[in-house]
C-alpha cells in the first residue's frame, strides 16, 4: 500500500479526528491544533495551546465533534483541562485525582468532557458550565481510556486494574464490569451492531456484546504493541495500528485477520481515523507524518483486467490488498471459479479428466487455486474404483475410499449411496419393530456391515427397537421435549427420516416465524416461538425473539396509550428500542429537556430544573438521571452559600441535607474540603452524617432550596 497523500508536521500526532462539518482535526504534542480538508490536508486555520506532551499512549487530548471545545491534560499531568476553541479560554480544569490525570474524552454530543486519573476515578464535567456533573463508577488503578457509542449513549472506560466499566449516559445507571482480559486493558473503541473492542497490554483484543456484556470473539494474529483502533464507514472492516509501525486489517463480521501488515511505516503510529466518504485510512506517526491510504488502491484497473480475463493478475491484486478480494469485480472471479470447480469436479466424476484439466486452465497461474487444482485431480485418480465398488455393491470399499477421499463426498454417486443407505434403514426398520422380523432386518442391513460409521446404527437399532418406538410416539404427540431428550441419549435415531421430518418442521417453524414477526403478527408468531423453544439449537434464539416480541410490543402499546413510563422502561429493558423511530423521537424529548434541565442547574434554579422535568417526574426509569440534575443544582446552591460568606449553620445544612439526599458523591467530598478551610471554627464531620443515595432519590424530595 502507497500513501496518496503525506505531509509532514515534524512534531507527533497525537489526535486526530473527523469533525461533524467534514474538517479534519490534528493535534500533535505540544497540543498545537490545526484544521484541514480531508481530502488534500489543505490547512484551514488552527491555533497553539502550547502544552507538551511527553507522554502520549492514552488519549491525551480530545477535540468535540462540533469543534466548541477540547480537552487536554496538562504538561506535567497533574490536571485536566477543557478549553473553549472560539475563545481559547479555560472552561474548566479537574484537578481532584489522587496522582496524574491519564486521559480525557468529550462525548459525541458535546454534553461532557470526561477525566480519568491514575487514581481510577473518572470525573464528568458539564462542558458549557465546566461544573462536576457526575462521576463514573471507580476502577482500583489507572484508568487508560476513556469511549462512546456513536449515539452517545454509552460510555466505557479501560482501566489497569484489566477490567472494562460501561455506563449507560441515558438512564445514568453503570450496566456491567466487563472482566476477561488478562493483562491492563489499554484500548476502547463502539463499534456497529453495539460491539466494543478493547485492547489490552498484552496485544489480547476481544470484541464484545454491549447489551449481553460477553465475549464475542477474540482476535488472533497480534503479536505487536496495538497502539489505535480504526473502523471503515460500513464497518466491515477493522484496522488496528501498532508501535512497530504496522496496521492489521482484519473482516469485522468474521473476526478474521486479512492481512498482519496491511501498511508497513517506519515510525510508531500514534493517531488512526477513517474518512468514511472516500473510503481514506488516515494515519498520524511519531515521528510527525500525516498520511492517507486509499483502501480499495487498485480497484479502478480491476474492470479491464476482468475483461480481458487476466484472473492471474486480480488474484495478485487481491493478494496485496485484501480489501479488494470484497469487490464486486471479485466476487464475480471468486463465483466463476467455484462454478468452475463443480463443473470440473462433475467432467471428472465421468472421466473427462481432459475437459476438467481444460476448464480450469484459466485459473492455475494462481498459486493457491493450482494447489486446488492439482489435489482435485488427484483425488480424482480412483474416482473410477470407488464408483466401480460402489455399482458393484462392495460398499464398504466405496465408504472406505470416500472416507480417504472426502472429496467424493460430494459427488452424486455418493449422494445416491447414503440415499440408498437411508432407505433401506427406514425400510429395515419398519421390520425391526415387528415381533419376527429382526432377521429380515439383519438381511437388509448386510451390505453394510463393515462399514464402521453405519454399524454402530445398525446395532441399535436391532437392539433397541423399542426406544425407537418411544420416539416415534413422542413424535406423534408432539412431544418435543422427550424427542430430543431421547436423540440426546440414542444418536442411531438422527438416521431416521423422522429425525429429517422433525428437524425440517423445526426449520418451517423458524421460518414462518420470522414472516409472521416482520408482517407484524407477533401473536401468532410466539405461538410458532414457544413450541420452537422446545428445539436444543433455537432455544438461544427463540428466547431472544420472545424477549424481544414482547416487549415491543409493550413499548408500542405504550406510545399508543402514551404512556411514557412504559416506553421509557422498555427502552431500558431492551436497548435495540432505541434505535426505532419512537425510541429515537423520545430520545430526542429526553435529550432536549435535560439540557435545559443542566441550564437551569447551572445556576441552581431547582423550581425551573422541576418544570424543565416535569413531564418526567413519575418515571421510575429516569429517576437516576434526574437525581444527578438536582444533585448538580443543589450543589450550585451550596457553592453560591460558601461564596455569599452565609452562617456557617446555613451551610452545615445544606451538607447535611445534601448528604441525606444524594449520599456521598464527589462534589459534596469536594465541596466540605473548600467548607473546611474557609469555616475552621465547624466541628461538622461528614463521615458521621445519615447518608442518602442517587439510587433511592425519588421525585417528592425535589425542593427549590437545600436549606429546606
Amino acid at each position: 500500500m502507497k500513501a496518496v497523500k503525506s505531509i509532514a508536521l515534524k512534531k507527533p500526532i497525537v489526535s486526530m479526528k473527523i469533525l461533524e462539518d467534514n474538517r479534519l482535526v490534528v493535534v500533535d504534542s505540544e497540543t498545537t491544533i490545526r484544521f484541514f480538508e480531508k481530502q488534500d490536508f489543505k490547512l484551514e486555520g488552527g491555533f497553539k495551546a502550547n502544552i507538551h506532551h511527553q507522554r502520549y499512549r492514552t488519549n491525551v487530548v480530545s477535540v468535540s465533534n462540533d469543534a466548541s471545545c477540547f480537552a487536554t491534560l496538562s504538561s506535567d499531568c497533574k490536571e485536566s483541562r477543557l478549553y473553549s476553541t472560539k475563545t481559547k479560554k479555560l472552561i474548566t480544569k479537574v484537578d481532584r485525582h489522587h496522582g496524574e490525570a491519564s486521559c480525557v474524552g468529550v462525548d459525541p454530543i458535546s454534553r461532557y468532557m470526561f477525566s480519568g486519573g491514575d487514581d481510577g476515578k473518572t470525573f464528568g464535567m458539564d462542558v458549557r458550565s465546566g461544573k462536576l456533573v457526575f462521576t463514573l463508577p471507580s476502577h482500583v488503578d489507572t484508568i487508560n481510556d476513556i469511549a462512546f457509542s456513536a449515539n452517545s449513549n454509552w460510555v466505557a472506560t479501560a482501566s489497569y486494574d484489566r477490567k472494562i466499566s460501561l455506563f449507560n449516559l441515558v438512564t445514568m445507571k453503570p450496566k456491567d464490569k466487563l472482566k476477561a482480559h488478562a493483562a491492563p486493558v489499554m484500548k476502547l473503541k463502539f463499534v456497529s451492531k453495539n460491539r466494543l473492542i478493547s485492547v489490552d497490554k498484552n496485544s489480547g483484543v476481544i470484541i464484545w456484546s454491549v447489551y449481553r456484556s460477553k465475549v464475542i470473539e477474540r482476535l488472533q494474529g497480534i503479536h505487536d504493541d496495538v497502539t489505535q483502533i480504526a473502523v471503515s464507514g460500513d464497518h466491515k472492516f477493522l484496522f488496528l495500528s501498532s508501535a512497530l509501525g504496522y496496521v492489521m486489517l482484519y473482516d469485522l463480521n468474521t473476526y478474521e485477520q486479512l492481512s498482519r501488515n496491511y501498511i508497513k511505516l517506519s515510525s510508531p503510529i500514534t493517531a488512526l481515523e477513517f474518512d468514511n466518504e472516500n473510503n481514506n485510512l488516515l494515519i498520524g506517526t511519531e515521528d510527525g507524518f500525516l498520511m492517507y491510504y486509499n483502501i480499495y488502491e487498485g480497484q479502478d484497473g480491476l474492470k479491464e483486467l476482468l475483461k480481458n480475463k487476466q484472473f492471474t493478475d486480480i488474484q495478485k491484486a487481491a493478494d496485496d490488498n485484501p480489501v479488494l478480494a470484497y469487490t464486486e469485480i471479485f466476487k464475480l472471479v471468486a463465483n466463476l471459479w467455484e462454478n468452475t470447480l463443480e463443473k470440473a469436479k462433475v467432467a471428472l466424476q465421468n472421466g473427462q479428466k481432459k475437459k476438467a484439466i481444460l476448464m480450469l486452465d484459466m485459473f492455475k497461474e494462481i498459486p493457491s487455486k493450482n494447489k486446488i487444482i492439482q489435489k482435485v485431480i488427484k483425488d480424482y485418480d480412483e474416482f473410477e474404483k470407488f464408483s466401480k465398488y460402489a455399482k458393484e455393491g462392495k460398499l464398504a470399499l466405496a465408504y472406505g475410499l470416500a472416507n480417504t477421499k472426502p472429496i467424493y463426498k460430494d459427488s452424486k454417486l455418493y449422494k445416491s449411496l447414503e440415499k440408498r443407505w437411508k432407505q433401506t434403514f427406514a425400510k429395515a426398520q419398519t421390520f425391526a419393530l415387528q415381533p419376527k422380523g429382526a432377521e429380515k432386518a439383519k438381511e437388509l442391513l448386510a451390505p453394510y456391515r463393515g462399514i464402521s460409521e453405519k454399524t454402530k446404527y445398525i446395532q441399535e437399532l436391532l437392539t433397541k427397537g423399542e426406544i425407537y418406538k418411544r420416539f416415534r410416539d413422542a413424535l406423534g404427540q408432539k412431544n418435543f421435549t422427550i424427542c430430543f431428550e431421547l436423540i440426546k441419549q440414542h444418536p442411531f435415531l438422527t438416521e431416521f427420516p423422522d429425525y429429517d421430518t422433525l428437524m425440517s418442521y423445526g426449520d418451517s417453524l423458524y421460518m414462518k416465524s420470522e414472516k409472521l414477526i416482520n408482517s407484524g403478527d407477533t401473536h401468532l408468531a410466539i405461538k410458532m416461538l414457544r413450541i420452537l423453544f422446545d428445539f436444543p439449537d433455537f432455544k438461544d434464539v427463540v428466547d431472544d425473539l420472545m424477549r424481544e416480541i414482547e416487549s415491543k410490543q409493550k413499548f408500542y402499546n405504550a406510545i399508543k396509550d402514551n404512556d411514557l413510563d412504559i416506553a421509557y422502561h422498555m427502552m431500558e429493558v431492551n436497548e435495540t428500542l432505541q434505535e426505532t423511530d419512537d425510541g429515537q423521537k423520545l430520545q430526542r424529548d429526553w435529550d432536549e429537556a435535560i439540557t435545559q434541565a443542566n441550564y437551569y442547574a447551572v445556576n441552581g434554579d431547582a423550581k425551573s430544573v422541576k418544570a424543565a422535568l416535569e413531564k418526567y417526574l413519575n418515571i421510575p426509569s429516569k429517576y437516576m438521571a434526574i437525581a444527578t440534575v438536582f444533585a448538580w443544582c443543589y450543589m450550585v446552591q451550596l457553592e453560591d452559600l460558601a461564596r455569599s460568606n452565609a452562617p456557617m449553620v446555613k451551610v452545615e445544612e445544606g451538607i447535611k441535607n445534601y448528604l441525606l439526599n444524594f449520599g456521598m458523591l464527589e462534589q459534596i467530598e469536594l465541596f466540605y474540603e473548600q467548607f473546611k478551610r474557609k469555616y475552621k471554627d465547624s466541628k461538622l464531620n461528614i463521615d458521621l452524617l445519615t447518608r442518602g443515595s442517587l439510587a433511592l432519590w425519588r421525585p417528592a424530595m425535589i425542593v427549590e432550596s437545600i436549606l429546606e
